[in-house]
């Protein structure tokens, strides 16, 4: 609870990833990610309730194990790689609250898929909502230069064009107003947001920018790569700098 304000955190988790099958249970260190997801929520003391939105009966068990509460499926409507996450908090925040018997004012939406997510992260992320009174907050990351759009291309039926025609007048980087990309460390909205505006960007928006380099996983050189950074800050941790 942060003031007055309750807090559910929901860990969206399905079975049917086709990118990397069973990603969800994939470990990373040796820790399945959504167990990994489960353990950081344990740090953050103002998340009042933390469930698990999975259809997997293997994915539900192992987010008990961490943690997370997982005490319905998700429905086979909402259960394919085509749905939206307003659909999942929807179903989720109206369950938990018949479960619970209580409203929940703040939903944290935190994917398996971003392990380098620390607690303090997630913990601004929450703090900034309220303080602000936003509708939403999204964690983000500063775009590298070299994907800003001003400098992407298409390729159409071997011709090479510019994706925007203003990026032929790019000549230096300094040239470029920034731009941010979601980095799926934390996403916090209202109930409001979700429930009456429907949305995960509501009206009134903002923008956690996170200093720093993150992955969300979408492939097997992903998973590797975080793998690596992981193991290396734990090795940093325990005095060995090799």
């Amino acid at each position: 609870m942060i003031g007055s304000k309750r807090v559910l955190a929901v860990v969206p988790a399905r079975g049917g990833s086709k990118g990397i099958p069973l990603k969800n249970l994939r470990p990373v260190c040796g820790m399945p990610m959504v167990a990994r997801v489960g353990c950081l929520i344990r740090q953050i003391p103002i998340i009042d309730q933390a469930v698990v939105s999975t259809d997997h009966e293997e994915i539900a068990r192992v987010a008990e194990e961490s943690g997370l509460a997982a005490p319905f499926r998700r429905p086979p409507e909402i259960s394919g790689d085509r749905i939206g996450d307003i659909d999942v908090l929807t179903h989720t925040l109206i369950e938990m609250e018949r479960i619970d018997d209580t409203t929940y004012d703040v939903i944290v939406l935190l994917q398996p898929t971003s392990p380098l997510r620390r607690a303090d992260h997630v913990t601004a992320c929450i703090e900034m909502l309220i303080n602000g009174n936003w509708d939403a907050v999204w964690s983000v990351s500063e775009t590298d230069s070299k994907g800003h759009p001003l400098k992407q291309l298409t390729v159409a039926d071997g011709k090479l064009e510019y994706y925007d025609p203003a990026g032929a007048n790019i000549i230096a980087r300094q040239q470029l107003t920034p731009v941010y990309h979601r980095n799926g460390i934390c996403y916090a909205m209202t109930r409001e947001c979700i429930l009456e505006q429907k949305t995960i960007k509501g009206r009134r928006t903002s923008a956690l920018v996170l200093e720093g380099n993150f992955v969300s996983i979408d492939t097997e050189w992903d998973l590797s790569l975080v793998d690596f950074i992981l193991s290396r800050q734990q090795r940093m941790r325990s005095g060995d700098h090799n």
